[in-house]
């Protein structure tokens, strides 16, 4: 596995960028929180070369869905997802995730 990184500087640039390269018609991903990161992982490719981009920030998260606001650049916690034109992150928070853990250990 081969892991390359794109640091940011607040949990709402992870938001943008990821609800920028979300597949149409989907208003609702996974986001990791662990370790005191808030981040995702993005396979680059399609063989079985296992390469993924990490999109990280030092950060924490309150909440199990969040509403994302693009035009605002705003989130909260909500306990529904429920509107079409937000963008929803469901935050999820391992026990342990050793893809993760080697991932951070290379930062």
């Amino acid at each position: 596995m081969h892991v390359e990184y794109e640091e940011f500087d607040s949990v709402q640039d992870i938001f943008s960028y990821m609800a920028s390269v979300m597949p149409p018609m989907k208003n609702a991903m996974p986001i990791n929180y662990y370790k005191g990161y808030v981040f995702a992982f993005i396979p680059l490719t399609h063989s079985n070369d296992n390469v993924y981009l990490m999109i990280y920030t030092k950060g924490t998260l309150d909440g199990r869905i969040l509403e994302f606001d693009i035009s605002a650049n705003t989130y909260r916690k909500v306990n529904a997802i429920e509107r079409a034109d937000k963008t929803y992150f469901i935050v999820i928070t391992p026990k342990r995730n050793t893809i993760a853990d080697e991932a951070i250990k290379k930062l």
